[in-house]
């Protein structure tokens, strides 16, 4: 018997628990048999998500199976934080230690922490949607966003980082996931967007508005012109800018920056070469109608920019950063009301572009809207 789609999404994950659990034991044995065991006991976890899934019918949704085998890894992430922080014990101890230790990191942690909780609840949600046959286009730009960006940080962190030494051979099975990862993303895009119930006249009303009389829009390009000034700032701190408000800044403000881990040091550089362009490109999108691309980058953006926050800060906070690197007590309140404003950006402009898309849809020509008008 199937479980149906929206079940078998919750249910897969929950085989985590006792695969970790079986890998932990069979790979503690010496020699050959033991890694023979842990394969076998992982491909019955394999084997085990087919059939909950559906079998045979993940050839006709194919996404379907990808979003339940990322949320079998987001519960294994979810293990592993909850190990390493001490509130379990017994499960992934091994694989961390022999396999991944990087993921002991306050920055590895903080990304097990999000992908067991966000990515998984919105791989359940897209799961359930697709189950249903209702859209999860947004969802999915989103999920695509937030997982680019934390997998893209952590692996170059990991590469040039003061723990680059300690790479070991299972660091290529993040090859196969990022090809997973970036194949699905192009499924993402290439699904149809939601049919607009606008008229082309109400869509030409909206796009003839000047600037001044859009005063949400106004205020949204002030916010993303401070966060790209802010972007800037922070890039060339990581720079080694020599000068003064760069000093005193990451060594009185957020000397998390200057963590030899490299993860910081990654995250402010892909901020200022590719965030800070989209920003760019974002408020000129505001100010001038018709940059159909805005939602879908939108939405992608501010899922990347959330995950990196919450690492970043997570990561300038937590214990296991050496104390020269945590955020100080004396400005531990700017440093956290700087840098979530500073996520809050990109959500309300992919709020805005959900909201009220007529401006950003291409403008119909003439003849055809006076078509439709008198259909």
């Amino acid at each position: 018997m199937q479980l149906p789609q929206g079940p078998a999404a919750l249910a897969a994950p929950l085989l985590a628990l006792p695969v970790a659990l079986g890998v932990s034991a069979v790979t503690s044995l010496d020699g050959s048999p033991g890694l023979a065991l842990a394969a076998i006991l992982v491909l019955f976890g394999l084997v085990s998500l087919l059939i909950l899934t559906g079998g045979a019918g993940l050839v006709q949704d194919p996404l379907f199976c990808v979003f339940v085998v990322f949320s079998f890894a987001s519960a294994v992430d979810l293990i592993i934080a909850l190990e390493e922080d001490g509130i379990i014990s017994g499960f992934m101890e091994l694989y961390v230690r022999e396999g991944d230790p990087h993921l002991r990191t306050a920055h590895g942690l903080l990304t097990c922490y999000w992908d067991g909780t966000v990515h998984y609840g919105l791989c359940l949600a897209m799961a359930g949607a697709l189950g249903k046959r209702r859209s999860y286009r947004a969802l999915g730009l989103f999920w695509l966003g937030s997982l680019f960006m934390s997998a893209v940080v952590f692996l170059l962190g990991n590469l040039i980082g003061k723990y680059s030494s300690e790479l070991s051979p299972a660091f290529l099975l993040n090859l196969p996931y990022l090809l997973l990862l970036t194949w699905t993303g192009l499924r993402l895009f290439r699904q149809p967007r939601a049919l607009s119930s606008l008229s082309p006249e109400k869509i030409a009303e909206e796009q003839r508005k000047p600037l001044y009389q859009r005063p949400q829009d106004l205020l949204l390009i002030l916010i993303l012109i401070l966060t790209a000034a802010f972007t800037f700032f922070r890039g060339m701190v990581v720079l080694d800018c020599p000068a003064d408000s760069c000093f005193d800044y990451t060594y009185l403000h957020e000397p998390y920056l200057r963590d030899p881990v490299g993860y910081p040091k990654v995250q402010m550089l892909i901020y200022l070469f590719y965030l800070l362009p989209f920003l760019l490109l974002a408020i000129y999108g505001l100010a001038w109608p018709g940059c159909s691309w805005l939602p879908d980058w939108s939405l992608l953006v501010a899922g990347a920019v959330a995950q990196a926050q919450f690492a970043h800060l997570g990561s300038s906070l937590h214990s296991r950063t050496p104390f020269p690197y945590q955020t100080p007590d004396e400005v531990l309140w700017s440093f956290l009301l700087s840098n979530v404003l500073y996520a809050l950006g990109p959500q309300l402009l992919a709020l805005r572009c959900l909201r009220s898309p007529a401006f950003f849809l291409p403008a119909a020509a003439p003849g055809l809207a006076r078509a439709k008008k008198y259909q």
